[in-house]
């Protein structure tokens, strides 16, 4: 590749092609994992029959899900045809390129989620029956099917990313400015994350809610009873929202952020050239190898922790990962008078800043640890006092993770500075920028190994339901269960991250859009772009910022509460009238399935369209200064609440699970049942609008990048 460096020297040639060979042997690596899941028991007739009704029914709404997303995409597809793009001199640049980059992104973005939930359906099987032998047998069958999924994601980003920048670089001839060209496919893949993880959210916790309150609270029957006929489309909801929606919402995250940081790297052209460009890229890939490596070191004891055979495995990961931005930095960011090493604590900052989410996350969700118990001992006065107990919890968990990011951007933008100190012609604002690009690339280095975790965890959960639904000893469900809680605690750790990233991303991703703006307006990169925050228009675009994540979180828990009504009264039904609780019918499973695949997917659209419509109004009515103001508000107040819902949800859940163990009464108690109420409140705070919510601020990020040509087109004004 001709174009590559500056310095076109053999070491910068092996770092690009650390891309292209990091991609392949993880992509074989993926491959030899699901051969070696396939290759795994698949226990009895019984269990067979429970994953196959999942099977089905997760096929079946992600079939209708994505027909409806890909439909209100090519609309969009259309749409970006004609939006207004120019290169420097004013020259208007080919529509397609965007459409196309768009199209790409959404159908990359589609297939990270189908690959998700395919691993985890086949997955979930035979973990239950590696339970049958030990917990070690388990776990090493969940996490590897759930790292399929880690390594699919992010070597797919990194393909989808790397391919559309040489075709628009090099056979189209724009070369360094081709991220500016690009940001399509991240829009692309936020696009359809966005309501992945929204349709998924919504069908899991409709089905969650109705499940256990008519069951567990009415009828008094245990969770994942066969009796229950909302069962199985409970467990086909851990896999469309969990694992679909995770999986294209954490693939959007990683390729809406390499193309951020590609953008900022344009302004460092001169000193870096296209390695300055093409870092991210590498470090991904670097970050994608440890992973792989981290996977192998993940394993347990019989009566060890679930949790210390993962964070064994994820210590591996970040070490390992914190190497490959030493090399990366080392032979990339080196140019003369540029001290390097400063670029590489940027990037410790951000490993050190997912550490920081994934302790704080755990700290405050996890029944070993004080705020769960707290919730726990308050369920023994009712559901009230409990509700009011975990939202303080929430309240409170989002200080640690707010100073922590405070901090990382601070000081990830000082030491962006201090590697350019004493260096001529360089603009420190670019400079400290492009240290904030490098720590997020830190922080996401271990995305593929805490993806994985995130897939572990509904891998169990659906094993723990095959079990009980199987009727299996109680040695069995005991290995189930310490799995099944250890996979819920690694859900929550999982949002933590993705909170914790979608924050610095977003950061970056603003400085971004200002690169944007500058370079579609004709202003230099190097100069700066103030933003009057009190002129009324910047002033009321930012209210409207923080307006939309409130609405949209509204409208996504009304969402789950709607079609969680119809749920319950279809269990209600089938008990009363055909006597499954009794044992004279069968449940009818399918029923619940149908009744919630049609709620979500009715439910996930008006929400969904809305960061699209508050952003293209505030653009083409207040303009590119405002929007700014639009982007910052929303991504402050969306962090926080994201911190909030995810944290409380996970907490209330988990203080149910300690309930359940046989604490405070047990099982059946009165305690256990104002567990389960709280647990329900919870559900769509962490499993539908806490998830969602970061999508949304990334969407909201990339579709401004997208349309800022739109913005300051003297033709709108």
């Amino acid at each position: 590749m001709a174009l590559l460096f500056v310095n076109n020297s053999t070491i910068s040639e092996f770092m690009w092609l650390a891309v292209p060979i990091g991609s392949a042997i993880a992509l074989l690596t993926a491959v030899y994992f699901i051969f070696w899941v396939l290759k795994q028991e698949r226990g009895t007739e019984k269990m067979q029959e429970v994953a196959r009704a999942i099977r089905e029914g997760a096929f079946a709404f992600l079939r209708r899900q994505y027909g409806t997303i890909y439909g209100i995409s090519f609309l969009v597809v259309i749409i970006l045809f004609f939006v207004p793009m120019t290169d420097e001199h004013g020259e208007r640049i080919p529509g397609y390129i965007l459409s196309l980059s768009f199209l790409l992104g959404a159908i990359c973005s589609g297939l990270a989620g189908y690959i998700g939930m395919y691993t985890s359906v086949i997955s979930n099987l035979r973990a239950a029956k590696g339970a049958m032998k030990s917990l070690n047998s388990a776990l090493q069958i969940a996490l590897r099917g759930g790292a399929v999924t880690g390594i699919f994601v992010v070597a797919l980003s990194l393909i989808g990313v790397g391919t559309l920048y040489w075709v628009v670089a090099d056979v189209l001839g724009y070369a360094n400015k081709a991220p500016l060209f690009i940001v399509g496919f991240g829009f692309g893949a936020s696009f359809v994350a966005l309501f992945a993880q929204l349709g998924g959210g919504i069908y899991t916790k409709a089905a969650d809610v109705g499940a256990d309150l008519v069951g567990k609270v009415e009828a008094g029957i245990p969770e994942d009873d066969p009796r229950n006929p909302a069962v199985i489309a409970d467990l086909v909801g851990d896999n469309v929202g969990d694992c679909a929606g995770r999986g294209a919402d954490l693939f959007e995250s990683t390729a809406a952020e390499n193309i951020g940081a590609m953008i900022l790297g344009v302004g460092l052209f001169h000193f870096f050239g296209l390695g300055g460009i093409l870092f991210p890229l590498v470090v991904r890939a670097f970050g994608l190898l440890a992973s792989i490596i981290g996977v192998f070191f993940s394993h347990v004891k019989e009566h060890e922790n679930p949790m210390s055979g993962l964070k064994r495995g994820y210590f591996v990961t970040s070490i390992l990962a914190v190497i490959g931005i030493a090399v990366s930095t080392y032979f990339m960011l080196n140019a003369e008078g540029v001290r390097w090493y400063f670029f590489f604590l940027a990037g410790v900052v951000g490993v050190v800043l997912a550490y920081v989410f994934v302790a704080v996350t755990q700290y405050y969700t996890d029944y070993y640890y004080k705020p769960v118990l707290g919730i726990a001992e308050a369920t023994t006065t009712g559901p009230a006092t409990a509700v009011i107990r975990g939202t303080a919890v929430g309240f409170e968990s989002t200080a640690i993770p707010t100073i922590a990011i405070v901090i990382a951007i601070i000081s990830a933008f000082e030491f962006g500075k201090l590697a350019f100190a004493g260096v001529p012609g360089v603009s420190l604002l670019s400079a400290g920028l492009y240290g904030t690009a490098v720590a997020t690339m830190g922080m996401l280095s271990t995305c593929a190994f805490i993806l994985a975790m995130d897939t572990f965890g509904p891998i169990t959960d659906n094993a723990g339901g095959i079990v009980q639904m199987s009727g299996l000893e109680d040695t069995i469900r005991e290995r189930a269960d310490r799995l099944d809680s250890t996979g819920n605690s690694t859900k929550a750790i999982t949002k933590g991250y993705a909170v914790g990233s979608a924050a610095l991303a977003a950061f970056l991703l603003f400085a971004a859009y200002i690169d944007k703006v500058k370079f579609a307006s004709g202003i230099p990169l190097e100069a700066e772009y103030p933003i009057d925050i009190g002129k009324p228009e910047v002033f009321a675009a930012a209210f409207i910022g923080c307006m939309v994540v409130l609405l949209f979180s509204a409208w996504a828990i009304k969402a789950v509460g709607r079609a969680a009504q119809s749920v319950i009264q279809e269990v209600r039904r089938q008990i009363r009238e055909l006597g499954i609780l009794e044992g004279r019918n069968k449940p009818n499973y399918a029923r619940c399935v149908d009744i919630v695949t049609v709620g979500a997917l009715n439910e996930m659209v008006l929400p969904g369209i809305l960061p699209a419509i508050a952003a293209l109004i505030v653009g083409i009515t207040l303009k590119a200064e405002a929007v700014a103001a639009f982007l910052m508000v929303a991504t402050i107040t969306g962090v926080i609440i994201a911190l909030y819902l995810n944290n409380s949800g996970g907490a209330m859940d988990n203080a149910k699970k300690y309930v359940e163990l046989g604490n405070y009464g047990g099982k059946g108690s009165d305690a256990h049942k104002a567990g389960v109420v709280i647990d329900t409140v919870g559900d769509p705070f962490k499993d539908t609008a806490g998830p969602s919510i970061h999508v949304l601020i990334k969407l909201l990020s990339t579709i401004t990048l997208v349309l800022s040509g739109l913005f300051i087109s003297s033709g709108y004004f």
